[in-house]
């Protein structure tokens, strides 16, 4: 028998009842209030703004002398001129800074603000370009993976790849090259001088610093606005004493703990990032891509507008980083120099500070793709695993050079042998008067 209680039996499941039909997407909205911290922050984040810095007058691939308007067109190495090769015609691109306001506005940062060259790239971008000549009708390819320049093989008409294609290889700007290759080469074969005395005898024999290749490397440039919280213990001596006495003697100190909490917000101007993740491993089994990071700083104020006839005669590497893939570099970054802004607030912790907590607040970000230019010299040491990579660097625009060389470990124990006999004798020297 059937309870009055008992509700009453559902209809029959099949085909089109409610019940085998699932909810529309979006017929229940979540409410971002119920989502756990991260993912709100994400959900709640307002999409990236993208500010377009393409040159409409050189989409057509030709880069024209605004005297005569030949396509010929070269940089003037140690300046940032270009020049033209028709009618010696010298001008310079304007500076990125200036003609998009990326030197200001640092304290107004919300989001993420994405320059059109440093937006994502497409998965599918082709790399090869074909530009119709506008002097004899002829298609005229350029391959992007290795070039950014092409001569019609007709006319002689110049190309350049200055449209922002999807495929990375087009940044925001370019910091031209100031030191020349004559200049790059003397730095480093002085460099290797200095250390030749312990250098592999295989390095010494094929060491030809004229092959030095000048190349342009992809950076992300980012203007930030951040807040850092950091917390940790401090320690103040206010005793020392020593205990016991010949070898068993030992120092000890007393002190007094305090718990240090600091809050700062700051905000960072032209914090360069590698954008290529070739260049990003930093295996030093591998390579000495650290090099790179040795010769910093650059002077990216100076940067001008993209214009691919000022890598004519150069290589360069196409990035292949998003943003999102260096933005955990980015903060890694922030909270160094969060740490470095607040060491001089604890001073008075004379036995130092660990710092145990650190949070981080990234309110703003403005991210601009640049071309920075280094000489690099390259010598592979065979070995296990592959052997290794070493890298001569020479900051394109500074001289600032550093690098690797492979060393006869040999020589090197030798010597330290040597130096620890010497300064052995030395100490029986003094105690013995």
């Amino acid at each position: 028998m059937s309870n009055a209680n008992t509700p009453p039996p559902l209809p029959p499941s099949g085909p089109g009842s409610p019940q085998d039909v699932p909810p529309l997407p979006g017929s229940f909205p979540i409410d971002p209030a119920t989502l756990p911290k991260p993912i709100r922050d994400e959900v709640l984040a307002p999409d990236p703004v993208a500010i377009d810095t393409s040159a409409a007058e050189l989409k057509d691939g030709q880069n024209h002398c605004p005297k005569c308007g030949a396509t010929d067109i070269r940089h003037k190495h140690g300046t940032d001129l270009l020049v033209c090769l028709f009618c010696r015609n010298e001008w310079q691109g304007a500076r990125v800074e200036e003609a998009f306001g990326f030197g200001e506005g640092h304290d107004e940062l919300v989001g993420t603000i994405v320059a059109s060259g440093a937006r994502d790239i497409a998965a599918d971008a082709a790399s090869v370009i074909t530009f119709k000549c506008t002097g004899c009708g002829a298609e005229v390819a350029v391959n992007t993976a290795n070039a950014m320049t092409a001569r019609c093989h007709w006319c002689r008409h110049v190309f350049g790849v200055n449209e922002q294609v999807a495929n990375g290889a087009v940044p925001d700007a370019v910091l031209p090259f100031h030191i020349k290759k004559d200049d790059a080469v003397a730095r480093i074969r002085q460099f290797v001088d200095k250390r030749r005395l312990f250098a592999l005898k295989e390095f010494k024999e094929q060491f030809t610093p004229e092959n030095v290749v000048g190349v342009y490397l992809p950076y992300m440039i980012v203007d930030g606005k951040a807040s850092a919280d950091i917390a940790g213990q401090g320690e103040i001596e206010t005793a020392r004493y020593t205990r016991g006495s010949g070898d068993k003697k030992k120092t000890y100190y007393d002190a007094d703990i305090y718990q240090v909490e600091r809050h700062i917000d700051f905000t960072v101007d032209d914090l360069p990032l590698e954008s290529s993740g070739e260049r990003g491993k930093l295996d030093a089994s591998v390579n000495t891509n650290n090099i790179i990071n040795t010769i910093l700083p650059f002077d990216t104020k100076n940067a001008v507008k993209w214009n691919a006839s000022y890598l004519s005669g150069f290589t360069s590497e196409k990035r292949d980083r998003d943003v999102e893939h260096l933005r955990p570099r980015l903060e890694d970054q922030l909270l160094s120099i969060a740490r470095a802004q607040v060491e001089a607030s604890v001073d008075r912790y004379d036995r130092g500070v660990r710092w145990e907590q650190e949070g981080l607040d990234v309110h703003g970000t403005r991210w601009v793709s640049m071309y920075l230019p280094v000489w690099l010299y390259s010598y592979h040491q065979p070995g296990k695993n592959g052997g290794l990579l070493h890298y001569i660097a020479v900051n394109g625009r500074t001289g600032e050079t550093m690098g690797s060389i492979p060393v006869q470990q040999w020589k090197l124990i030798l010597a330290a042998l040597t130096v620890g006999t010497i300064l052995e004798g030395i100490a029986i020297m003094i105690l013995a008067n």
